[in-house]
């Protein structure tokens, strides 16, 4: 194959990759920009597989297959509300992929580059080799974290910083020495690194609360694309690299989005310490009476309002209460009610969680809009509905400078005629902080499976 054909079809790949992410800043758009991708993805495939493989195609086409099979059955069979940890448990296959690759490129015969060359390389091997092994650990623990198979409480090690640095430490003296090394020393410095980076990967993301879970998402999905940016360059692949960057660009900007959201600092989320009571506020107890309302009372209010807010959060997922939400909303609209959704940039457990489930439930895009774009409309609304979301409603980050969440720009709920908080019970959130909300004199507590309720509500409308 020529080499203009090659690049030809990578530049379009690289184009359709970029479309792809333009398409998927926008509800609207999502699914062309889906599509552009998977077409992007057939392209680079087709090409490397024509440009690069000489034989063995029996086996490449059984482990595509086989790859093939699995991919389809999980996207068949895994739920919504199972996205966040399923984003997680592939962020760690490209880094495993980063690290196998990066060590078969080490110890391939038929590499030999010399001088300048080599050095280059050898950097390009360790490094796409220590993201990778970072991200691969650090994405399993992040999984067993969302899964639910590891606690959410932050893993406090004594002394964890100072670990913290004497790795990072470590990876840098080792980095000295491999470059340049003998090949069989330089294969024992790459092993060390790689256990050290492994570890590293566990500790930092065992070490971050609950509450930070959508901020480590976008942290390791940045961390992927740096790994195979890092692959491209060990392999020489243009368009490995592009896509690298891509991914590896777009999930920092997301990271640094989600830690102004929740007023917070990257160094801060990668230290940890975020969410760590049990349920607990950490500033003054919550005093005051809770007031309740069963759904027909709801129903009642509903149907007397004209601006109607619904906020999720995570219970809404939990409980799969999305569809009963949806059908909720075409039942008022047809009675001329104006219904919209405000969703939290960190509602949920990733980004665009909330935004994904209101879709498969066929909430229309339009009335769905971010916490910045509504926030100021709270006090012309009639009734605001909580579906399962605690802290990012929770008034004591503007009203308690002592709070963990102190600082965290929140939807101002309370500042509606009425707020009805659909929850288990009276459960902290992710942070740990009693909610004042559940107790002010404009606020109704509907108590049990907000799936049951909001069934319950749509057959009293």
């Amino acid at each position: 194959m020529s080499p203009s054909l090659i690049t030809v079809s990578y530049l379009a790949s690289a184009a359709l990759f970029i479309l792809a992410l333009g398409g998927l800043s926008n509800n609207d758009t999502a699914r062309r920009g889906n599509m552009f991708g998977i077409v992007g993805m057939i392209i680079a495939l087709l090409i490397t597989i024509g440009a690069f493989v000489s034989g063995n195609y029996t086996v490449l086409v059984f482990i595509m297959v086989v790859g093939g099979l699995i991919g389809f059955v999980l996207s068949r069979r895994v739920q919504m509300t199972q996205m966040p940890e399923l984003v997680a448990i592939l962020h760690s296959l490209v880094g495993l992929a980063a690290v196998l690759i990066g060590f078969a490129n080490f110890m391939d015969p038929s590499i030999s580059y010399t001088g300048v060359e080599k050095t280059i390389h050898e950097i390009e091997v360790y490094i796409g080799i220590c993201i990778g092994a970072l991200t691969f650990t650090g994405s399993v623990v992040a999984y067993g974290k969302l899964s639910g198979m590891i606690g959410g409480q932050p893993m406090m090690l004594p002394a964890r910083h100072w670990l913290n640095l004497a790795m990072f430490i470590a990876v840098v003296v080792i980095a000295v020495k491999f470059v340049g090394a003998e090949h069989e020393q330089a294969l024992l410095l790459l092993l060390a690194m790689t256990v050290i980076a492994l570890l590293f990967g566990i500790h930092m993301v065992a070490a971050i609360g609950g509450a930070d879970m959508p901020v480590v998402i976008s942290m390791l999905n940045s961390y992927s694309g740096w790994a195979a940016a890092a692959t491209g360059f060990m392999l020489s692949n243009d368009l490995l690299i592009v896509t690298g960057a891509l991914v590896g660009s777009s999930g920092a900007i997301l990271s640094y989005i989600m830690c102004r959201a929740m007023n917070r600092h990257f160094i801060s989320v990668i230290a940890g310490g975020f969410g760590t009571s049990s349920g607990s506020s950490a500033g003054a107890a919550i005093e005051g009476e809770v007031q309740t309302i069963d759904p027909q009372a709801l129903a009642q209010l509903l149907n007397k309002a004209k601006e109607v807010m619904v906020v999720p959060g995570y219970g809404m997922a939990t409980a799969q209460a999305q569809h009963a939400i949806a059908d909720i909303t075409k039942t008022l609209i047809k009675k001329g009610v104006n219904v919209r959704f405000g969703i939290h940039p960190v509602a949920g457990r990733m980004p665009g969680h909330m935004n994904v489930l209101l879709a498969e439930a066929k909430v229309p895009y339009d009335i769905v809009f971010e916490m910045d774009e509504i926030n100021d409309d709270f006090p012309d609304v009639d009734v605001s509905i909580v579906v399962g979301a605690n802290d990012t409603v929770n008034p004591l980050a503007q009203e308690d400078a002592e709070s963990p969440i102190a600082g965290m720009p929140v939807l101002e709920v309370w500042k509606g005629n009425t707020t009805v908080v659909l929850k288990r019970g009276m459960a902290a959130g992710y942070a740990g902080v009693d909610n004042p909300l559940f107790v002010k004199e404009n606020t109704r507590m509907l108590f049990g499976d907000a799936r049951d309720s909001l069934e319950a509500l749509a057959q009293a409308l």
